[in-house]
C-alpha cells in the first residue's frame, strides 16, 4: 500500500507561533513514517510559506527558517509556496506540493497551528476551497470555538453551566474606560479575569484584583483582540478533558492542571519547565463529577459542530463541587507536555495511534461533507 502524503503546517502569524513549532516537532517525530510521507511547511511570522526538508528538531528551536531560506536561495529542494495571491496559494500549498520536480497530491493536511490565522477558521477555509481533507474542526467549529464570547453564547443555549461574564470592544475600552470599569465592578467582583476573546495559550490573559489592575488588564487584552471578555473568578480546580471523533465523539480520562503561577498563564504552560503539573487522572473527584465533565465535554464538542479533536476546560468549585465549563480549544497543544495527547495516552491511545486516528477522522469528515450540485 502506498504511503499517504501528509502536509504538516506549523508556525503562523499569531502570538502562539513558538508553541505551534514545538507542537509540530512532536507530531512529526511521532508520526508513523512507515505509513506516511511527511511534507513540512512552515509559515513565518511575516506570513511567508516555506517548505522545509531538514531535521524535525530544528523546528521547535526556530532554526528551520534559516535552513529553508538558505535552501531556497541555493536552489535546493525547499522552496517558497506563496506567490502573493490567494489563487497561487491554494494551488501551490493546499492542493499540491512541488517535490522532485513534479507536483504530487497531498492526501491530508495536518495544521498544527494555534491561535489566530490557524485555529479560527481562516486556514480551514483555504483547505475547503482547495478540496483537501484536513485534521481538526471545520470553518464553523473553528471560528466559533476560537471566539470565547460567542462560544459562551452557544454554551448557554446548550444549557452548559458557566460563570458570569461581560463582553466589551476595543473602542469602548479606549474611549469609555470609566464606564466599562464601573460596569464590571457593578456586575462582577474582584478578582476577575480579563482576556482577549480571540486568543489561545492564555496570551493576553490577566487576573485583576483591584481597579488599577483591571484597567491595565483591559489595555493588554485590547492589544491582542478587538473584543475583550471579562469573567468572574471561580475558586475551582482546573480540570481538562479531551474529545476525539466526528459525529459520535468520545471523551478521554479527566485530568487536573496544577499551575505553578497564580493561574495557568502562558508562562506556566510553556516557560517554566516542569513546575506546573498535569495530574491524570484527576485525584479525589467523585465518579459522578468525572462522568458529568466527560458528558459536558462531548456536548460542548457537538453543539459547536466540532470535528476530529478538541480539549474542553472546566472548573470544579473547591467548596461546592459544582462543575463550570470554561472554554474549548479546537486545536490544542501537541507538545510533549501538552494535556491533549497525555489524556489520550492515559485512556489507552498512544501518541502515534492518536495521529493515525486524527488522519482517519479528517478523511471521514471530508467524505461526509461532500455536496452534490444538480440543476433543477
Amino acid at each position: 500500500m502506498a504511503k499517504k502524503r501528509v502536509a504538516v503546517i506549523f508556525g503562523g502569524q499569531s502570538s502562539e507561533h513558538e508553541v505551534s513549532r514545538v507542537s509540530a516537532q512532536s507530531v512529526i517525530e511521532n508520526i508513523d513514517k512507515s505509513k506516511y510521507d511527511v511534507i513540512m511547511i512552515g509559515i513565518t511570522k511575516e506570513g511567508q510559506w516555506l517548505t522545509y526538508e531538514g531535521p524535525a528538531q530544528k523546528i521547535g528551536s526556530g532554526e528551520w527558517q534559516a535552513l529553508a531560506e538558505a535552501a531556497l536561495i541555493g536552489g535546493g529542494d525547499s522552496g517558497t509556496v506563496s506567490g502573493g495571491s490567494t489563487d497561487l496559494l491554494v494551488k501551490n500549498t493546499a492542493k499540491s506540493i512541488i517535490s522532485e520536480g513534479s507536483k504530487q497530491p497531498v492526501d491530508v493536511v495536518f495544521p498544527v497551528l494555534h491561535g489566530c490565522n490557524g485555529e479560527d477558521g481562516t486556514i480551514q477555509g483555504l483547505f475547503e476551497l482547495a478540496g483537501i481533507p484536513y485534521v481538526g474542526c471545520g470553518v464553523l467549529g473553528s471560528a466559533v470555538g476560537m471566539d470565547k464570547a460567542y462560544t459562551k453564547i452557544i454554551f448557554e443555549k446548550e444549557g452548559l453551566p458557566q460563570g458570569n461574564y461581560l463582553v466589551f470592544n476595543r473602542k469602548q475600552i479606549s474611549y469609555r474606560t470609566q464606564e466599562v470599569v464601573e460596569e464590571i465592578e457593578g456586575r462582577l467582583t474582584y478578582p476577575c479575569f480579563v482576556k482577549p476573546s480571540n486568543a489561545g495559550s492564555s496570551v493576553g490573559v490577566n487576573k485583576a484584583s483591584n481597579r488599577e489592575e483591571l484597567i491595565r488588564a483591559l489595555e493588554i487584552a485590547a492589544k491582542n483582540d478587538r473584543r475583550i471578555l471579562v469573567e468572574e473568578f471561580i475558586d475551582g480546580r482546573e480540570i481538562e478533558c479531551a474529545v476525539l471523533g466526528n459525529d459520535e465523539p468520545i471523551a478521554s480520562a479527566v485530568g487536573e492542571v496544577v499551575p505553578c503561577n497564580d493561574f495557568y498563564d502562558y508562562e506556566a504552560k510553556y516557560q517554566v519547565g516542569d513546575d506546573s503539573k498535569g495530574i491524570i487522572p484527576a485525584e479525589g473527584l467523585p465518579a459522578e463529577t468525572v462522568q458529568k465533565i466527560r458528558e459536558y465535554a462531548v456536548r460542548a464538542f457537538k453543539c459547536l459542530d466540532c470535528a476530529g479533536l478538541s480539549r474542553v476546560d472546566f472548573f470544579v468549585h473547591k467548596t461546592t463541587g459544582a462543575v463550570y465549563i470554561n472554554e474549548i480549544n479546537t486545536l490544542p497543544g501537541f507538545t510533549q507536555i501538552s494535556m491533549y495527547p497525555k489524556l489520550w495516552a492515559a485512556s489507552g491511545i498512544e501518541y502515534s495511534q492518536l495521529i493515525d486516528r486524527l488522519i482517519e477522522l479528517a478523511e471521514e469528515r471530508f467524505e461526509d461533507c461532500k455536496r452534490e450540485f444538480t440543476n433543477s
